[in-house]
């Protein structure tokens, strides 16, 4: 594989596997997590029998302490893949880092835990090469944690991070530590979707490696999380590449998240651009509503096998939802098909934020916007000193929205605390995706100010600056660094003797800058971006006269000497002699770069709104402008200061102007605050939530102006993120306006609680709602929205937060003594959570009706997963508009509640026939298992009940059929006739009420009365029945039914089908009927009965002769209800004492 230079990594098995990979497409193992899933392992089988069974913290779901306290397992998984065809197995490393670790206070074993992965995953390489004869190869696997550093976990606190760089890179380092101790081939940097947090897992693995003197081959895998094409903090598939490129890697590619066909257009972009071999392993198609993945390994191979015939690949694999079947079939077809072709390294300049920026040929000019530069903006000082960052983001916008395409930062001021400032602010514009989609210079004299800045941007920087000021030593130092956090640099043109002024001094001192960086350090040349200094000209003093000139012809012979590298310069510093008179200074600025370009000057800090089109400048202005700028003669700076003069005494010198009306505010009040919501804009929502509020007549209370706008603009925002037309940082910008929304309103929703109240002694709160984001998810957007809502209609809201454990969650519903439990999650994972809080909740007898929202949760997921897990009430809540209803069903009366709760019950039970019956294939376990996993009643302490008083046959005929008439089930009479109405009025009686089928129900009733009253009355239905019991015990799965008490004579052999449709639930029984008979030497008895209807064929035979169809219905309808009450033993009042 090209690259820039080829990279030889040390380790014995490179040269083995660098010509595999160039022979042929290699494979890669399928999903850890997937095969972990399959052994269904409780907290307990977590735990294992040794070290950690009296672990005081929960495990359950720790899958990297398997390697401690279960090896064999994941021994056996290692085998399986590799007996598939893969060449690659990753160690059960994902979550192996301290930070991961942390949720189960298991920091100190995170060394322990990498290096028995990567022993048991040699083990198994090793044996397998032993016995089949082939490399096989082992890759440590690296996950990104369970923190993002671009993002924020609070909305409130959009500058804060749940962790930081050197955070990262401390816990990735001790992880890279133990995985090259245990000996692997290679290091994955797997599932990336926070750039940051990958590069800051580089940085520790290129500290390691330099450390221990070894280099080992580097792969790294992003995640796209949606059809926009982005990682989940927002980057392109090009972005993200540009941001890690810099890693020295034997392989780039991406998995997870997406099936292959979702997969594909990104796979293709990324095989067009990445100079590395390339690697795909994505999850088996995208998760059913069940969170499961339902492509089989044909169906997947036949897509991946696209990505094959078209030269994408390199490496290929499974992720979520693939099994050794997959990878089986994978192997397969890799071997039919070449590996992608080598592409040369690209040494065309690239930065990136959420977007990729490359300095193609028809970008003749990049703009730096200069006004996030303490040095450069006094507004911008002013604000930064007053604290005022929100109106400081805003200086950003401004300059990106007027054409900056990368902007500056800058805190270099004596009453600033850079690090503090540079570290706030960055954060903050990360947070921001108008400003975060440009790349960023972080400038600063002080390096570790500008270091500060680069920890904070998963965007490829640049840093400004470094020099030859006080010596080589120093110089190559940082630019090491900065090679390793993978920025471009800017070089001044200074050394030990000065700055250089001078045509050839600036060209020599970067020319020796350039040496040192490419020969001595590695530098990669197009990222090598060199400040010939333009200094200040029209000063009065004749020795300044020349510097533009001298600037612009250096450019010319660096470009030559130089080459890739890049040119750039502060505009600003040209025109400080005219500080104050912004139309000379602007002028000055556009007719030196018309000049500067054309030399080669590559990009430049300017205020980009600001430049005037060189041609638009007035002449005479031009003229003055180009006389000082090149030199021309004598008197230019003479004549420009006398042009400065007349501006001075007219008063025009200075800039501005008015600013244009912003056309979306001409709208109605409702647009205004939804478009505010959309494009995250905090600056008019208040304003314009008052003047919605004051609208009494459009809405009454200010709860509607939440209900109404808010939530309408929030359904936009929820729909366009489903879309994948906005991404994560998006989102949350958009919950911040919506929180400054709320925050608003509140005092006055509590003024109107309060007068509502008036008068009343006590005023009796309608609930208690206990509200938390579950375990392992960070987002809270819609569940605060919900406690807003609820608060509003006089519930209290408890608010437990996010990353809420299942213990936490139960002891303070009880402590509170909460009516109703909502979960929230956002993330897939959290699926799985919840469905462990509602066993939990059933396991310890919490009997609350329990609530489920969030954007990845549905009303399928919960009828098929939640509900047969909970018994006392599972709903799912589509949005905050609809929790109120839901919740004073719930609170209104114990009936009411009841009432609702069967309703729900009927729908999510019909949902889960209906998807069960859908599906493609299911799981069997062997009967051998099932066997073993039987109900297993232990008949010495549930002995089998005496024997029936009565063992003969009893005969009832007839049996009085009017005193069974007032118990029937009306419900399964009307579903004959296709008769459903609409929550709250679908079941008997309600359904009389239903606004489209009750009139049609009532009048069906009424007839079925009319007829039931006659056949009672003229006795045209006969209802009889028989019933005997007798001896009987199970055999395995069988019943044996004996003639008689001595039990040696079979009557009857009844053979029962035992379950093996494998369990959600791991201790969950497969039933047999035979299992609730004792076994041998238990004396037990089985009863038979039979009824039925005598009559109802006749009745029925003659409505038909007569062509009566509707009344034959109508009394076959009605001997079904008749005879599901005869069979019950209550209704046939039998002795049935024992």
């Amino acid at each position: 594989m090209s690259t820039k230079k080829d990279i030889e990594y040390t380790t014995k098995s490179w040269p083995e596997l660098k010509k595999l990979l160039e022979e042929r497409i290699l494979v890669i193992d399928g999903a850890m997590g997937t095969m972990l899933q399959k052994y269904k392992l409780d907290e307990a089988g977590y735990r294992g029998d040794g070290e950690f069974k009296d672990w005081k913290y929960s495990v359950k779901g720790n899958n990297d302490l398997l390697n401690l306290s279960h090896p064999e397992i994941v021994e056996s998984i290692h085998t399986e893949y590799f007996q598939a065809g893969a060449d690659i197995v990753e160690t059960n490393t994902f979550n192996g880092t301290s930070i991961s670790q942390g949720d189960y206070h298991m920091e100190e074993y995170v060394y322990r835990m990498n290096k028995t992965a990567a022993d048991i995953a040699r083990k198994v390489a090793n044996s397998i090469r032993e016995k089949e004869g082939r490399p096989v190869f082992v890759a440590g696997a690296i996950g990104p944690t369970n923190k993002t550093a671009s993002i924020s976990p609070s909305v409130e606190q959009p500058e804060f991070r749940g962790v930081t760089y050197d955070q990262l890179v401390q816990s990735y380092g001790e992880q890279t530590e133990a995985l090259i101790d245990g000996d692997v081939d290679m290091i994955l940097i797997e599932t990336i979707f926070d750039t940051l947090n990958s590069k800051a897992a580089l940085y520790a693995v290129h500290e390691v490696m330099e450390k221990r003197g070894v280099r080992i081959p580097l792969m790294i895998s992003g995640t796209i999380t949606d059809s926009s094409g982005r990682t989940l903090t927002g980057q392109t598939t090009d972005a993200f590449y540009t941001s890690i490129r810099h890693g020295e890697l034997m392989s780039v590619g991406l998995n997870c998240a997406l099936g292959c066909a979702q997969m594909r257009p990104f796979m293709e972009r990324l095989s067009d651009v990445a100079e590395f071999f390339v690697s795909c392993y994505p999850n088996a198609g995208l998760p059913n509503a069940m969170g499961e993945y339902d492509e089989t390994p044909c169906e997947m191979a036949d897509q991946l096998e696209e990505f094959m015939k078209c030269g994408f690949v390199n490496i290929v694999g499974g992720c979520c939802g693939t099994g050794p079947a997959h990878i089986k079939e994978i192997a397969s077809r890799a071997k039919k098909h070449k590996p992608r072709a080598a592409k040369p390294w690209d040494n065309t300049f690239m930065l990136s934020g959420l977007q990729q920026l490359r300095a193609t040929p028809d970008i003749n000019f990049i703009n730096i916007g200069e006004r996030c530069n303490v040095a450069g903006s006094l507004r911008f000082k002013g604000l930064i000193k007053r604290g005022n960052f929100d109106s400081a983001l805003k200086v950003a916008v401004d300059q990106v929205e007027n054409g900056a395409q990368i902007l500056d930062i800058n805190f270099d001021d004596g009453l600033l605390d850079g690090v503090q400032c540079m570290t706030k602010f960055v954060n903050l514009m990360g947070s921001d995706p108008d400003i975060c989609k440009v790349p960023f210079v972080i400038d600063s004299s002080k390096f570790f100010i500008c270091e500060a800045g680069i920890k904070c941007a998963q965007g490829k920087c640049i840093v400004n600056s470094i020099s030859l000021k006080n010596g080589e030593e120093e110089f190559i130092a940082y630019a090491r660094k900065v090679k390793r956090y993978g920025a471009a640099v800017i070089v001044m043109a200074f050394d030990e003797k000065g700055q250089a002024a001078d045509k050839q001094s600036k060209v020599d001192i970067c020319k020796r800058s350039y040496d040192i960086l490419t020969q001595k350090v590695g530098f990669p040349p197009e990222d090598i971006i060199f400040d010939p200094n333009i200094l200040t000209i029209a000063t009065g003093l004749e020795e300044h006269n020349n510097y533009a000139v001298d600037f612009i012809e250096a450019c010319k012979e660096i470009k030559k000497q130089c080459p890739h590298a890049k040119i750039s310069g502060g505009l600003s510093n040209l025109s400080f002699s005219f500080r104050g008179l912004e139309t000379i200074r602007q002028a000055m600025h556009s007719v030196f770069l018309y000049y500067a370009i054309q030399a080669g000057m590559d990009m430049g800090i300017v205020n980009a709104g600001a430049l005037p089109v060189y041609d638009d400048i007035e002449p005479r202005l031009r003229e003055l402008c180009e006389d000082v700028i090149l030199n021309k003669h004598d008197k230019a700076t003479e004549n420009m200061l006398a042009f400065a003069e007349e501006l001075k005494s007219k008063k025009g010198g200075g800039g501005g102007g008015d600013t244009k009306k912003l056309a979306w505010r001409e709208s109605s009040v409702e647009e205004r605050l939804k478009h505010s919501l959309v494009k995250g804009i905090p600056d008019y929502v208040v304003d314009d939530v008052e003047e919605a509020r004051v609208n009494k007549a459009e809405y009454p209370k200010t709860l509607n102006v939440i209900e109404g706008p808010l939530m309408a603009g929030m359904q936009v925002v929820g729909d366009l993120f489903g879309a994948g037309k906005m991404f994560l940082p998006q989102v949350i910008k958009s919950a911040r306006v919506m929180k400054k929304a709320v925050a608003h309103l509140i005092p006055f929703m509590e003024e109107e609680k309060k007068a509502a109240n008036a008068g009343q002694t006590e005023v009796k709160e309608a609930g208690k709602i206990l509200l938390a984001t579950v375990k392992g998810d960070v987002h809270d957007i819609g569940k605060n929205i919900v406690g807003v809502v609820l608060g509003c209609n006089n519930y209290k809201i408890i608010d437990l937060g996010v990353m809420v454990p299942v213990d936490k969650i139960l002891t303070t519903a009880k402590e509170e003594n909460v009516d109703i439990i909502g979960l929230s999650g956002l993330i897939t994972p959290s699926l799985d959570e919840m469905v462990y809080v509602a066993k939990e909740m059933k396991r310890t007898g919490v009997k609350l009706p329990l609530l489920i929202g969030g954007a990845t949760t549905s009303k399928m997921h919960t009828a098929v997963k939640l509900f047969p897990q909970y018994p006392h009430g599972v709903v799912h809540v589509l949005d905050a508009s609809k929790s109120v209803v839901t919740v004073s069903r719930l609170l209104q009366s114990e009936e009411s509640k009841e009432d609702y709760l069967e309703e729900i019950a009927e729908v999510y039970e019909e949902m889960r026939e209906e998807y069960l019956a859908q599906q493609k294939e299911r799981v069997y376990v062997s009967l051998a298992d099932a066997r073993t996993k039987a109900m297993g009643i232990d008949w010495e302490k549930s002995p089998p009940v005496a024997a029936p008083k009565k063992m003969a046959g009893q005969v009832l005929d007839p049996f009085p059929l009017e005193t069974i008439v007032p118990k029937i089930d009306w419900n399964p009479f009307f579903a004959v006739w296709q008769l459903r109405g609409k929550y709250p009025n679908r079941g008997y009686p309600k359904l009389f009420n239903d606004e489209t089928v009750g009139a049609q129900a009532k009048k069906l009733f009424d007839e079925a009365q009319a007829m039931l009253q006659d056949i009672i009355k003229n006795k045209k239905f006969v209802a009889k029945g028989i019933m005997k019991f007798f001896p009987a015990n199970s055999v395995g799965d069988d019943i044996e039914v004996y003639a008689d008490e001595d039990r040696k004579t079979v009557a009857a052999t009844f053979h029962g089908l035992r379950q093996q449709v494998q369990k959600e639930n791991r201790d969950e029984p497969y039933l047999c009927i035979s299992d609730f008979i004792a076994p041998k030497g238990k004396p037990d008895y089985i009863g038979f009965f039979a009824v039925s209807v005598f009559g109802a064929k006749e009745m029925c035979d003659k409505f038909e002769a007569d062509h009566d169809d509707y009344s034959s219905i109508m009394a076959k309808a009605l001997a079904d209800r008749l005879v599901a009450l005869l069979h019950h033993p209550h209704r046939l009042k039998l002795s049935l004492r024992f």
